[in-house]
């Protein structure tokens, strides 16, 4: 999965995780190692410092898991399915200049990248940029 990612939308610098087994399995260290990606774990108990995860995961519980009670297997992947859509379609986000990440991802893909990303720091609130 993390390669066909990296075929869509290009190679990270980083990519930041918890300590989940997961995540630090041989086989991700492996394939980050043959990616050269450079692979940031978080400290233990220390949640806030991947605070887009932490946002996503917390929308994610509040706007569908808590409010649905799921009958059968395939009830939930249709309501993840619709959420996610919404999500990444239809619903502008503040950190992509209220644009959906489908518009953004679509601007990626025709090479009209913006030079920079502006996105806050989750440990100091200030404002970083990474250039593309």
């Amino acid at each position: 999965e993390l390669t066909a990612l990296v075929e869509r939308y290009g190679k990270p610098l980083m990519i930041v995780s918890d300590n989940g087994t997961e995540f630090t399995s041989h086989a991700i260290l492996k394939w980050a190692d043959e990616m050269k990606v450079e692979w940031h774990y978080i400290a233990p108990g220390k949640p806030q410092q991947n605070g887009f995860v932490e946002s996503f995961n917390g929308r994610l519980r509040d706007e569908c898991l808590n409010e649905t009670l799921f009958t059968f297997l395939s009830h939930a992947r249709q309501i993840l399915a619709d959420w996610r859509e919404d999500y990444n379609t239809a619903r502008p986000h503040s950190q992509l200049g209220g644009r959906t990440p489908d518009q953004v991802a679509r601007q990626v893909s025709r090479g009209h990248a913006p030079e920079t990303l502006v996105i806050p720091s989750a440990q100091s609130h200030k404002k970083r940029e990474l250039s593309f």
